[in-house]
């Protein structure tokens, strides 16, 4: 297929003199600026986006666990070489094209996007020498210029005087001349020396700078991506292309929970209890209304339906929703997508349980109840079921700021911390959740190697012990037994 995607003009780019987008710096780095024009497989396609966000899904992880500049540094270099390689321009312009399409499409994806590739360049900028930098600057008409030794001596002085003024260390051996106005907070800080209506701004300091600008850049191409998207291509391409990329927004890219553990298997008498000590907030919050109002609108029924894989499905909803709208409205209304969802009618495909990214970019509505507790609670609401799950007043507090910067996905590792009294490496599935959890539970508590704080103690051993019924009983063969799956 030839790949022709929307440059940052909101219009199709046709040729360029190099594929590899405007502004590559040293063959490598890029502002996107040109739009490739390849001949690439539909196969290719999806590889080059997939080990892309694979990448951006990785530095977001780390930026949840609060990695200063320095140490995400090794860590995003680890990231590109395993899933982009060292030198391959071709997708590295391709794909950020690609993604360039799937998120374009909300505000929402286009903060994620926007900020998770800034943070992406930034470390590929800071990585370049010195002369690719400034070869990036001017494909890209930035007015940021190196000054020359005998430029930096002429000014030695007042350069070290203002490091003197501001308590600045600077070993910097190079400096940049660069309009005032791009500076504006260095400047009212008196952080740098003026002259002639430039900063002379040390090397270490020029990374922020240039960010600022892709940032600027890549933001206005988003927007007019968007236009495009509406007007053309999600028509153009409604058959074909546009599913392939409104579903890598909230592609899930871990382990796969399709099908159940034969260790996750467990009696129906004991879900009530496992509910409560090993389900995630999504889904207890779903299955407790579920048990309260016997009866959930579809959304609700799709995420806490995929979460539960059942080996009778079927009873399970039935015996829930005859409370409120009798057997026969059931059979006739509701039967046939609990079994679609399970591969049992129509395509017969068993569908994938819902991800975090998936529950968090879901839009639910006035009397829906699923979606990302975190995301879409409110905040009363929210400190009220995390006060359920026996979180003290602190770690209430620690995950609500979490979600006001709307790391949902750390709150909800914290919680999981806080529940456990054990560290997590975050959470990215409901099920992962529930798995760690159920690993943990069952663990004798004399074995356990969770570390946690004496101010957390109470709330530790206040847990009620894990459910035994998951334990299969071969001198009960008479009794008839009903069992679930979470997959």
């Amino acid at each position: 297929m030839a790949f022709r995607s929307i440059g940052a003009g909101g219009r199709a780019e046709d040729g360029g003199e190099d594929s590899r987008g405007g502004g590559a710096g040293s063959g490598k780095l890029s502002f996107y600026e040109a739009a490739p024009d390849e001949e690439i497989s539909l196969e290719d396609f999806e590889e080059y986006a997939l080990d892309r966000l694979r990448v951006l899904k990785g530095i977001e992880e780390e930026r949840s666990r609060g990695k200063k500049m320095e140490e995400m540094d090794p860590l995003v270099s680890d990231l590109w070489r395993k899933h982009m390689g060292s030198d391959s321009s071709k997708k590295d312009v391709i794909s950020h094209f690609i993604l360039r399409l799937a998120y374009c499409r909300t505000e929402d994806l286009r903060r994620w996007f926007l900020g998770i590739e800034s943070v992406l360049f930034r470390h590929r900028f800071r990585c370049e020498m010195p002369a690719a930098q400034q070869k990036l600057m001017d494909d890209c008409n930035l007015p940021y210029k190196a000054m020359t030794s005998a430029e930096i001596e002429a000014v030695k002085e007042n350069l070290e005087s203002v490091a003197r003024s501001t308590n600045q260390v600077s070993n910097s051996k190079m400096y940049y001349k660069v309009p005032f106005e791009d500076v504006p907070e260095l400047v009212s800080g008196r952080k740098v020396y003026l002259r002639r209506g430039e900063a002379f701004v040390p090397r270490e300091q020029l990374s922020f700078l240039v960010v600022g600008q892709f940032r600027s850049r890549l933001s206005k191409a988003l927007v007019l991506t968007n236009r495009k998207w509406i007007s053309f291509i999600a028509g153009e391409e409604k058959d074909r292309l546009a599913p392939m990329v409104e579903a890598l927004s909230t592609r899930y890219l871990g382990p796969d929970y399709t099908q159940p553990k034969s260790s996750n298997e467990i009696s129906l008498q004991d879900l009530d209890q496992l509910a409560k000590a090993s389900f995630p907030l999504c889904m207890r919050s779903l299955f407790f209304q579920l048990r309260d109002d016997h009866h959930l609108r579809h959304g609700g029924r799709q995420q806490l339906g995929l979460f539960l894989k059942l080996e009778d499905a079927l009873a399970f909803w039935r015996a829930e929703f005859s409370r409120k709208v009798g057997v026969e409205k059931f059979d006739k209304e509701y039967a046939y997508n609990v079994r679609h969802n399970y591969g049992k009618e129509g395509k017969r495909t068993d569908y994938t349980p819902y991800s975090c990214v998936k529950l968090i970019m879901s839009t639910p509505g006035v009397g829906d109840h699923h979606g990302c507790p975190y995301r879409h609670f409110s905040e009363d609401k929210l400190r009220a079921s995390l006060g359920g799950l026996g979180l003290n007043s602190r770690q209430v507090s620690s995950a609500l700021e979490k979600t006001r910067s709307q790391h949902y996905q750390l709150a909800c590792a914290e919680v999981f911390e806080a529940v456990h009294g054990c560290s997590s490496d975050g959470i990215n599935h409901p099920n992962q959740y529930f798995e760690q959890s159920r690993a943990l539970l069952q663990q004798p508590k004399v074995k356990q190697m969770c570390s946690f704080s004496f101010n957390d103690t109470v709330e530790f051993f206040s847990q009620e012990e894990p459910a035994s019924g998951g334990e299969n009983n071969n001198n009960d063969a008479n009794e008839e037994k009903t069992t679930l799956m979470i997959s």
